[in-house]
């Protein structure tokens, strides 16, 4: 039984409409599914991810409109790592970003820029081997485009502590490979895992915060999965259907939310695969609230439905 990567990472932000702006346009994401929350139906979640909607490419967002910008601290991911083809893209997306206002911070084959409420990434040139899953984008040129999520970084009780590597390493299978770091090798993806020393200042959850990061299985491990971490010890939730995809949830040991989740029904199982994200998808639970929904959420506009209705004008 082997996990398959990552499935998706979910954060927080304080508007919908900057969040779908910055990763639908300027990143060059594809918004693959605009719903609500499946526990507060009057927040937005929305999935960006390649033009497919695959797992290991997926970032999600709850959208809390104006919520007070959170702080990464012990027991939360502070920081994302997306994958680029090579330096050259490096110097595109440096460029890129700089000439829409956003700071960066170039290393040694990375490059570093916040988001707009404050939530840090990391590109990184991916060369170890995931297969690269891009969206398409008219400004991007496909060589530079974001090839997926390829790693999180966590601030943990301190850097390589027992406990959390005995849960990572002896039931969920990553592999230690030193200094706090791990990588979750699937059949054909991997992602990369690592624990940072805690800042002294305490954690807020907020806008620009990471709420969960969810791994991806095989439908039929899933329950064995299960029964695994709860053997383990660890107090974990019952299945939960979220309509694209079946999860269940479990706090390591630093308190960090893990998830894992399935890797179908997926995306196109309620809309058409080339309008992913295009039209407010309901969860089943939730479809009878459809009309006062759509009063209280703000729209949002998807640009690639706005660069289409410019081209047709």
């Amino acid at each position: 039984m082997q996990l398959e990567g990552l499935h998706h990472v979910t954060m927080i932000t304080a508007d919908a409409q900057r969040t779908v702006d910055f990763y639908a346009d300027l990143l060059g994401l594809r918004l693959v599914k605009k719903t609500v929350n499946f526990d507060q139906p009057d927040a937005y979640h929305l999935y960006f991810g390649d033009e497919q909607g695959s797992p290991g490419s997926i970032l999600t967002w709850f959208e809390f409109p104006g919520a007070a910008p959170g702080r990464a601290g012990a027991g939360m991911i502070h920081l994302l790592q997306l994958g680029v083809g090579s330096e050259a893209a490096l110097d595109f997306w440096a460029q890129r970003l700089q000439e829409a206002g956003h700071a960066v911070q170039r290393g040694e084959r990375s490059l570093r820029f916040a988001d707009p409420d404050g939530l840090a990434f990391e590109l990184v040139v991916a060369g170890d081997g995931n297969p690269p899953l891009r969206a398409e984008h008219p400004d991007i040129p496909a060589e530079h485009a974001i090839t997926g999520v390829e790693g999180a970084r966590a601030y943990g009780r301190a850097t390589g502590d027992a406990a959390d590597a005995g849960l990572l390493t002896d039931v969920l299978g990553f592999e230690a490979v030193g200094d706090g770091a791990y990588r979750l090798q699937g059949e054909e993806r991997h992602v990369h895992w690592a624990y940072d020393a805690p800042p002294v200042d305490r954690p807020r959850p907020g806008a620009g915060t990471v709420h969960h990061i969810a791994f991806a299985t095989p439908d039929e491990d899933h329950l064995a999965w299960q029964a695994r971490v709860r053997d383990a010890g660890q107090l974990v939730t019952e299945v939960r259907d979220r309509d694209y995809f079946r999860s269940i949830y479990f706090r390591e040991p630093t308190g960090v939310l893990f998830e894992i989740a399935t890797l179908s029904p997926g995306f196109a199982v309620d809309e058409d695969p080339e309008h992913l994200g295009e039209e407010l998808r309901l969860p089943a639970m939730h479809a009878h609230l459809r009309e006062r929904l759509e009063r209280v959420l703000t729209p949002v506009v998807n640009p690639r439905v706005a660069r289409r209705e410019r081209a047709r004008a």
